[in-house]
């Protein structure tokens, strides 16, 4: 508002002090100025009765501004907005009533996301604590947060990870029937199994292009059988120092043999179990033999204990591996089809703001070769747009399918170049078969 017009509100407030609109409409045109003080010599000592309800927020963010505390929750009393309960949670947080206004603080993030203050909930969060000295030390005051947990560095670690079930995980309906079959239920019916002398473990490869859900998978078994889930990363493993890697490896299967049921999950397992032939003279190759010998060793009694591999690249990996009682079943992960896909956007999607009955259809439809990980991509830039939106609106705006038509001109499938070169193994090295089933899929999705 300029400068004349804003001057002939005034008069005209002058000229008639109790029309309250006026005086809401020159409090409002002063706060869009920045001109606090102003906007406080409008205010005067009017009470909150006098204002509707759109002016009694500006009125009490004046007071906020001017260290009026306590006024400035007369105005926000009994308001519906969440404007209201943020502007609570300020003067409740300078008056030093912290619980109030953490209270206050939730309930105007839960009314609009968009008001979320980060500073603010730190502010919330922290806490004060008197630390005593030591001998001739100066006593301290101490600044910490409330949820920092006396297990911070076993959570940085180890971070723990909330069990999974197959419901978790889209589509993969015949990988989830075999697994059922073959893992889950020896775990379940031990004895069932022992009287046709078979036990429960073993190990099981997946492999497939990135992003289709290995990881899950493996995560979703171990949460079926209720079993321990040990996430192996390579750099649990390897080690500088000769035999270090192998000592190591021999300890985590021992401490798996320890605790059964367990599950040791190895993802990009080519790091530890390359073909020996490219390093025979490397201690690469030491470290494949003792995988090896873990996992079907003449002393070792694996009962219980379920190996699970993962590799995009099963043709680096040592033969050896592939031979029964070792990691002979060998199960591929492709790409989600249709009904997988749309599966997938739902679990994406989930608890997420999105308008009424979203239609899936045309995402699903030219979708064909993403994985789940690109599949997640979309729905991610897609929320961007939604939030970009809510941010600009001020208030929470739900994904729509442009959304997710418009992240689809962003988002390009990664699985291809996986396929290509599985196309040439399946095509030239498949003497013994294994790589069938990547051949079916080629062939059912013409890229054969």
């Amino acid at each position: 508002m300029d400068d004349t017009t804003l001057a002939s509100l005034k008069a005209a407030l002058d000229a008639s002090p109790d029309n309250a609109p006026l005086r809401g409409l020159v409090l409002k045109a002063h706060l869009d100025r920045n001109e606090v003080m102003q906007a406080r010599a409008i205010l005067g000592d009017n009470a909150p009765d006098l204002f509707s309800e759109p002016d009694r927020l500006h009125a009490a963010r004046t007071l906020v501004q001017t260290g009026e505390h306590e006024r400035a929750l007369l105005f926000c009393s009994n308001h519906p907005s969440a404007e209201a309960a943020l502007l609570s949670a300020r003067a409740l947080a300078a008056l030093g009533r912290k619980d109030e206004a953490r209270a206050s603080y939730q309930r105007a993030v839960s009314l609009n996301p968009t008001l979320e203050d980060r500073d603010l909930l730190a502010q919330l969060s922290a806490s004060v604590r008197d630390v005593q000295p030591s001998a001739g030390g100066p006593r301290l005051r101490v600044i910490s947060n409330d949820d920092t947990a006396s297990n911070e560095v076993d959570r940085v670690v180890a971070p723990p990870q909330p069990p999974l079930t197959f419901a978790d995980v889209g589509g993969l309906e015949g990988i989830k029937k075999q697994i059922r079959k073959r893992i889950i239920l020896p775990f379940q019916k031990p004895s069932l199994f022992e009287r046709f002398k078979k036990k429960a473990g073993g190990g099981i490869l997946l492999y497939g292009p990135p992003g289709c859900g290995k990881t899950l998978l493996a995560r979703a078994t171990a949460g079926e059988c209720g079993a321990t889930f040990y996430n192996i990363a390579i750099s649990d493993i390897l080690d500088m120092y000769i035999g270090e890697s192998e000592r190591k490896l021999h300890a985590l299967f021992e401490k798996a043999r320890q605790t059964t049921p367990a599950v040791l999950f190895f993802d990009e397992l080519e790091a530890l179990a390359a073909k020996r032939q490219f390093s025979r003279e490397g201690t690469s190759a030491k470290l494949v033999s003792q995988f090896l010998a873990e996992m079907d060793g003449y002393a070792q009694n694996n009962a219980g204990v379920l190996i699970l591999g993962a590799t995009n690249t099963p043709w680096a990996i040592d033969p050896a591996f592939r031979r029964p009682g070792r990691f002979d079943r060998v199960l591929f992960v492709p790409p989600p089809d249709a009904v997988a896909r749309e599966e997938i956007l739902k679990l994406l999607l989930k608890d997420r703001p999105q308008e009424p009955h979203l239609d899936l259809g045309f995402v699903v439809k030219h979708t064909s070769t993403f994985s789940g990980a690109d599949l997640s991509n979309v729905v991610e830039t897609a929320s961007d747009a939604a939030i970009e939106r809510s941010l600009e609106q001020g208030d929470e705006a739900p994904i729509t399918a442009a959304d997710l038509k418009g992240a689809l001109q962003e988002v390009k499938p990664t699985a291809l170049e996986w396929l290509t070169t599985a196309r040439n193994y399946a095509r030239y090295a498949n003497d013994a078969g294994q790589y069938d089933e990547v051949l079916a899929f080629l062939q059912a999705h013409g890229k054969s």
